[in-house]
Formats: C-alpha cells, sequence, structure tokens
C-alpha cells in the first residue's frame, strides 16, 4: 500500500468563516507546499467551490476530494464526500431545498463568494451558510447514502457544533461511515472513554479557515491510489487499507 498525506477539511472563500485568503488556487498551493497529497473541500452547506478546486488540483497534482459540511438539525456538523459531478449537484439540490432562505448579512458573518481560477468573483451564496438545515443527523445520512456518498460526523471531540456538544454523546446506534476528531484528542483516548466508538475509523483534519492553516493536521491514508473508491475502503478498514490519524503529531 501506499501512504498518501490527507486534510479532508478544509473551507474555501465561499465559507463565511472563511478568510479571503482562501481562494482553491491559493488552497491547492499551499497543500502542496505542505507535501499534501489529497484534500477535500468542504464548505458549509454548499458544493459550489468544489468543482473548480478540483479542475486546478488536477493540473497540479493534487487529488481534491469533492465534500461538505452539513450543519444538521441539531445543529452538528457532519462532513459529507462524493465521488463525481452528479453526486455533487444531488447534494447541492438536497441542500438548496433544506437550507433556511435567511439572508447572509455580509457585515456580521463575511463574505459567501464564488471565485474561479484566477481568483475572480464569479457569484456568491444569497442565504446564510452557517444555519442549520431542517434535516436531522439520520435524515442526513439516508440522503448521502442515496446519492452514493460517505458521511462523516465532524469534530465529534469539540465542544461547540459536534455531536458530543449538541447531544451529549455519540449515539450508540449511530449510522456513520467514520468519525472525525480534531488535533486535541486521538482515536485511543476516544475509545478509552467511550469504547462502544471502537466499531468506527477515525479521520484528524486541520478544518482550516485560514490558509496558513491547511495542512496542519492531516491523516496518512493507506490504498492502492488516491481516489474515492480507495478511500471508501481505507475509511471502512477494507482490503488493507487504513488511516493513520497519528502522522501528524510526529512530523
Amino acid at each position: 500500500m501506499n501512504g498518501f498525506k490527507a486534510d479532508l477539511h478544509i473551507h474555501t472563500v465561499l465559507s463565511p468563516c472563511g478568510d479571503l485568503e482562501m481562494s482553491p488556487t491559493a488552497i491547492v498551493d499551499r497543500a502542496l507546499a505542505h507535501g499534501l497529497d489529497m484534500i477535500a473541500i468542504s464548505d458549509h452547506n454548499t458544493t459550489r467551490q468544489v468543482k473548480v478546486t478540483q479542475r486546478i488540483g488536477k493540473e497540479k497534482g493534487l487529488f481534491v476530494l469533492g465534500g461538505v459540511e452539513v450543519t444538521s438539525q441539531e445543529e452538528a456538523h457532519c462532513l459529507c464526500f462524493f465521488e463525481n459531478d452528479t453526486q455533487l449537484d444531488a447534494m447541492q439540490e438536497f441542500l438548496d431545498a433544506h437550507l433556511p432562505p435567511i439572508p447572509n448579512d455580509e457585515d456580521r458573518f463575511g463574505y459567501q463568494l464564488i471565485v474561479d481560477e484566477n481568483d475572480e468573483i464569479v457569484g456568491e451564496e444569497e442565504y446564510h451558510l452557517l444555519n442549520a438545515i431542517d434535516v436531522d443527523i439520520d435524515g442526513i445520512y439516508d440522503e448521502v447514502h442515496r446519492i452514493g456518498g460517505l458521511f462523516v460526523p465532524a469534530h465529534v471531540n469539540k465542544g461547540t457544533t459536534s455531536l458530543t456538544s449538541q447531544l451529549g454523546f455519540v449515539p450508540p446506534d449511530l449510522r456513520a461511515d467514520g468519525l472525525e476528531i480534531n488535533r486535541f484528542t486521538t482515536r485511543d483516548e476516544m475509545v478509552k472513554k467511550f469504547a462502544y466508538l471502537k466499531r468506527f475509523n477515525f479521520i484528524t483534519d486541520s478544518d482550516a479557515h485560514f490558509i496558513d492553516n491547511v495542512g496542519d493536521v492531516y491523516n496518512v491514508i493507506y490504498m492502492e491510489h488516491r481516489s474515492f473508491a480507495e478511500f471508501a475502503k481505507a475509511l471502512h478498514g477494507e482490503d488493507g487499507r487504513w488511516i493513520d490519524t497519528m502522522a501528524f503529531r510526529n512530523k
């Protein structure tokens, strides 16, 4: 198996909390400079900055996984990953149908800009992307799997916008393809506290909102090559594929 360094939780300038320097080109260049082989774009409740980042990544040799960070009805963040444009478009239709039509207040929350390969503004999201959609965790899981994607609750150990902060715990009967933790814990620590979580594999990522943080936290994913299918096998621990979430701690 080959080991690929991957940061799978990165926001662009389209997220209102994302810095204005977080253009697709800048993110790809920073990821390559940091030695990453693979990233995922995961803006809040929108996929509209994914495709341009994938085109730039392909030209420069970086694999860009299509994703989104959805805020559930419980106000817990969930990472969702997809293989192709058809799936991304289906997820965007779902998000458009379920995000509350509350206009964004740029002065309070920040800009929600869509930019192209040349960092030129080509559009913006009208409705505020940090709001929760009107679908719960189980409903999001069902839709993501109906489309053919992967569902990973985000930063589950975080004190805000996580399963533990919103529900008080990770439900024992949770349906998910894996769990994400942030830099402040490890899989071993989580399983020691909550033994029932050992059925899940974990990822750990930067959740970068600023360009200097891209790649600060990463996984090493052991798989044959960089693809959605190989990542899915690694996330599920299949066919000798696996994910090392401790690698960044030893750099």
